[in-house]
């Protein structure tokens, strides 16, 4: 089998992803999954697509991910390995479709407007 190359986004994170066959190890920016996210929610996230797919273990990752906060990060590369193993086998498809994990979170950070806190808080009003 050769390496399956697919890209995730969230917010502004961009996560690359290499799929290949092993030993089921994961590393993201050249660390273990466990270094790189501390809480286990987040390795919960990353490692989602196998849980459901009865996948564990039976793939070795590399991961390139950049931009964002580590949710972001976390869920851009969840989308990006269900796109992988949709490539695989198309059968996995109907399990990974109803979780939501081949679906672009496209939701962005609304920008600051001027005259304005932020994006939606406004200048405390005077009326004297």
């Amino acid at each position: 089998m050769a390496i399956i190359h697919k890209i995730g986004r969230r917010k502004t994170s961009v996560a690359r992803v290499y799929l290949q066959e092993g030993k089921g190890e994961i590393y993201i920016n050249g660390r273990e999954l466990k270094d790189y996210f501390t809480t286990g929610v987040l390795q919960y996230k990353v490692e989602q697509p196998f849980a459901l797919t009865g996948n564990t273990g039976k793939y070795n990752v590399d991961i390139k991910v950049f931009g964002g906060g580590t949710t972001g990060q976390a869920e851009a590369i969840r989308l990006a390995i269900s796109r992988a193993l949709c490539e695989i086998d198309n059968e996995f498809r109907a399990q990974l479709k109803p979780e939501g994990l081949l679906t672009r979170d496209s939701r962005m950070v609304e920008r600051k407007k001027f005259g304005q806190k932020k994006a939606r808080k406004k200048f405390q009003f005077s009326k004297r």
